[in-house]
């Protein structure tokens, strides 16, 4: 049997003067979280379960971009989107546009163990959610203070580029003159908030799922799809490995960033490492991105070509690793 592995990630694409302190809070949750996964693996518990329970924490703190915490819209609401897919068989589910419900990744299982469907989205997803019984509340249970300043200087900056969590102390060195740097799909993208979360796990099985969940771009346009919720592109599983990822959405979509990395184990024979390693490279054209993987074996792998990734990961062997820079 293969040993277990876990990795969570935080979001790719960290600024190079984010406070000592964001750090620390950050590596902390990651820490909380990847005990939470370990522990969970250890009583046996399933790799579909794991990641579902760990995500769940990850959207219930208001650090990272998804759950409560969530960036805001261009209407200052929260636009949730999540998937998780169970490498048995590629069983998925996904969901998009959900304003009430409280955790969007266990809302995304529920498609998948209870609909004939993989993916809803907006006031079907929504009814759903009722129909299903699970816990909504109001929209403003989302939103926290440090986003809607942070949308409100999205709108009067038209053409900066910030993590939507960056001090006040640092606002002035955006000015609104400077060209945006990054682009998706050839347009310059004012407003980057890259925190998407996710888990991916292998249990003593050798079975491998992933989930991912965010709250999307700061200041996006109403009814905006990215890639955490398509099956592929931000999340897949296989019976050779399960990959989350995180980071510009357009590209991740373009490149089909999650499956290009099973794609390239199976018909290239590649190692886990290597396959994460030659995606990153060669599928992300001029975006910006990373993603976490585990395979059936019981290996852990992460990439990324952005300054920094806040993720973590754990074997059964003992190893345990969180970080954020290279």
């Amino acid at each position: 049997m293969a040993g277990w592995a876990i990795a969570v990630h935080g979001g790719a694409g960290v600024d190079p003067n984010l406070p000592t302190e964001r750090q620390e809070q950050a590596k902390q949750l990651l820490t909380r979280c990847l005990n939470l996964g370990i522990e969970a693996l250890r009583s046996s518990v399933s790799a579909i379960d794991v990641v579902e329970l760990v995500v769940r924490e990850l959207e219930s703190d208001p650090l990272f971009n998804s759950g409560r915490g969530s960036a805001l819209n261009e209407n200052g609401t929260v636009e949730m989107e999540a998937s998780i897919m169970d490498g048995s068989g590629r069983r998925c589910g996904a969901v998009s546009g959900l304003t009430t419900v409280k955790n969007p990744i266990s809302l995304a299982r529920l498609v998948m163990d209870k609909s004939p469907h993989s993916y809803l989205a907006f006031s079907g997803a929504e009814k759903f959610a009722r129909q299903m019984g699970v816990e909504t509340v109001e929209n403003d249970y989302f939103i926290t203070q440090d986003n809607v300043e942070m949308l409100k200087l999205a709108k009067e900056a038209d053409s900066i580029v910030f993590d939507y969590r960056i001090p006040k102390a640092s606002y002035e060195s955006c000015g609104t003159q400077v060209e945006s740097p990054i682009k998706m799909n050839g347009l310059p993208i004012n407003i980057y908030a890259p925190e998407t979360v996710g888990c991916v796990v292998v249990d003593s099985q050798g079975h491998c799922a992933a989930a991912t969940s965010t709250g999307g771009l700061l200041n996006k346009r109403t009814g905006r799809i990215g890639d955490s919720p398509l099956i592929g592109a931000g999340t897949y599983a296989c019976d050779l490995c399960g990959v989350s990822c995180t980071g510009e959405g357009e590209a991740i979509i373009r490149g089909t960033l999650a499956r290009e990395v099973g794609a390239v184990m199976e018909y290239k024979g590649l190692g886990l490492q290597e396959a994460v390693d030659f995606v990153i490279k060669e599928r992300l054209d001029e975006g910006k991105a990373g993603l976490i993987a585990v395979s059936k074996t019981g290996e852990v792998a992460y990439g990324f070509n952005s300054v920094g990734m806040f993720r973590g990961c754990a074997t059964e062997n003992g190893f345990m690793e969180v970080g954020i820079w290279d």
